[in-house]
């Protein structure tokens, strides 16, 4: 495996070769990774690489570039941005292959390289990569769209078709937009959520929404939604001009990917507005043609996972890595465990 070009000199290469991959989703683009870069602190880092066969792949990747060569993070993707891993013709990435960009990153000088490929090449990954490299484990839900919104409403549980029908008789307005007028009302429901979701965490509300204006600035979703243009999608749900939920989708290729969600409680109030929001950007995803409705990373056994399999989303698990040259990975999990059985509020990832 013969390294080729980094960075912006990668670009090329990339364009190509997206083309050429079915898998690839919209995190793996390169528009994408401009967004990372416009919104945050990181720098295209990103590696295209040359196999004794002649073909060509790219491992998409941001740096942080707040820190120097020798302590900078790089990842794939950065937390927040969804899953990165490799882009390749026919979205084939075999264990030579992955062996192979697993020593070129081993190698790098930075402090942690963390790659999260989706578990589409989970096969190559995982017996490619060296068992010293530490690992992390994750589970995506995703929609299968074969056959249409007809078909696949059907598989949807009875209970999430009710909850459907429930919100039709709602007095619900849904509308979406792909031109970023409605960023500022989904920014406000999800500092809504934000403050939901920390009622009984460790910390309390006010750190909650301290670390989400750091991570999940309203700039961030500001230039997701210009960038990205048409392939972001937002939804809204209003009940008597008040929004009561909403959703950001987007897309790529066969690919359509629920990115974030936010709900108003005291508006939304058992409308069941997220089973409709979900229920209408499935459908949409069929009329465009899309293959898959991604819904993103839960927790096993969670009742976020048991709100996705309501709408068919079947469970795929895959492994992320960690090129690190101290061992921040296992400390952080030891940390994290002791604090745990101090404090039960805190759960261990």
């Amino acid at each position: 495996m013969k390294l080729v070009a980094v960075g912006a000199d990668a670009r090329e290469v990339w364009r190509r070769v997206l083309l050429e991959d079915p898998n690839a989703v919209v995190s793996q683009t390169p528009a994408w990774l401009d967004c990372i870069c416009a919104a945050s602190h990181h720098e295209d880092a990103t590696r295209a690489y040359e196999a004794s066969d002649g073909r060509r792949l790219v491992l998409p990747l941001a740096r942080t570039r707040v820190l120097g060569v020798r302590a900078s993070v790089e990842g794939s993707m950065p937390w927040g941005w969804g899953t990165g891993g490799v882009v390749s013709a026919g979205g084939v990435l075999c264990a030579q292959d992955a062996a192979a960009i697993a020593a070129d990153l081993s190698r790098r000088r930075a402090l942690r390289i963390a790659v999260r490929p989706g578990p589409a090449c989970e096969h190559g990954w995982a017996t490619g990569v060296p068992e010293a490299v530490a690992r992390t484990r994750h589970m995506v839900q995703t929609v299968d769209l074969a056959g249409g919104f007809e078909h696949v409403w059907k598989r949807f549980s009875g209970s999430v078709r009710r909850a459907c029908a429930k919100a039709e008789r709602s007095n619900l307005d849904v509308e979406w937009d792909d031109k970023g007028r409605l960023v500022g009302v989904f920014d406000s429901l999800y500092r809504k959520s934000v403050a939901r979701w920390a009622e009984n965490r460790l910390g309390g509300v006010r750190v909650a929404q301290w670390r989400a204006r750091l991570r999940e600035p309203r700039r961030k979703y500001e230039i997701v939604a210009e960038r990205m243009g048409p392939a972001c999608r937002i939804w809204v749900a209003w009940r008597s001009g008040e929004p009561a939920a909403a959703i950001l989708v987007l897309a790529h290729g066969d690919h359509s990917t629920y990115w974030r969600g936010a709900m108003d409680r005291e508006a939304e109030a058992g409308t069941r507005a997220n089973d409709l929001l979900h229920r209408l950007a499935i459908e949409d995803a069929c009329r465009a043609g899309r293959r898959y409705y991604h819904m993103g990373e839960s927790a096993p056994s969670s009742p976020l996972a048991r709100f996705k399999r309501g709408f068919g989303a079947e469970e795929h698990h895959y492994t992320g890595y960690r090129f690190e040259r101290l061992p921040v990975t296992a400390a952080g999990r030891y940390i994290r465990l002791r604090a745990a059985m101090i404090c039960p509020r805190m759960r261990p990832p």
